[in-house]
């Protein structure tokens, strides 16, 4: 595992994360578009009050060049997910805080063509052990829907422990969505996150 926070690419066989680029934009939108009805019940929306205040669905180059300055601000690691060299998805590591906190959330999406083969267990796992072994964090946490079953197989795969629910946090596919809240410590599994799924799945 390298000793550098950011820029970095993660690799474990055929999956990397790297950092997500202006080039990776026409792939990106291909994905999106084939996945369109797959991640429509679980993509963030904007909601009533936000209309008229300058907020705005971002396009691809303005989401890359926003996630860039965060993480030259320590406060995000927006990575591209790619299985075999292809552009599969999408994980960021946002909230970063630091001081007595030192925590931070993870959110991702997958093409639907390669999910359920272990390929974002293994990105998380991989996110997880960098935000703890270099970023120093304490604790990161995976919000996310009860109805998304696939989300959840990937917490439950990896051994995260479910902290509570909360109500109406966050505004999703056209409205406020209750979530569930995974937790990982940095001391829950000295060996590292990565090292235990592998344990785990043989």
């Amino acid at each position: 595992m390298t000793t550098r926070a950011w820029p970095v690419t993660l690799t474990e066989g055929d999956i990397s994360l790297r950092p997500l680029r202006q080039s990776d934009a026409r792939q990106w939108r291909a994905v999106r578009r084939r996945n369109l009805e797959w991640l429509k019940p679980w993509e963030a929306t904007l909601p009533p009050e936000a209309q008229g205040q300058g907020d705005a669905i971002p396009t691809f180059g303005m989401m890359v060049r926003r996630l860039r300055r965060e993480a030259r601000e320590g406060r995000t690691l927006p990575w591209a997910l790619t299985h075999q060299g292809n552009l599969a998805g999408q994980l960021t590591v946002g909230g970063i805080s630091w001081g007595s906190l030192r925590a931070a959330y993870i959110g991702y999406w997958i093409d639907s063509q390669v999910a359920g083969r272990g390929i974002m267990p293994t990105a998380v796992a991989m996110a997880c052990d960098h935000c703890f072994d270099v970023l120093r964090l304490h604790r990161v946490e995976v919000n996310i829907r009860p109805e998304n079953g696939a989300s959840l197989r990937v917490v439950e795969k990896l051994g995260l422990r479910r902290e509570g629910d909360r109500a109406a946090y966050l505004h999703i596919d056209g409205d406020w969505r209750d979530h569930v809240t995974y937790v990982v410590y940095a001391d829950d599994f000295p060996q590292g996150l990565l090292a235990r799924y592998r344990e785990r799945t043989g």
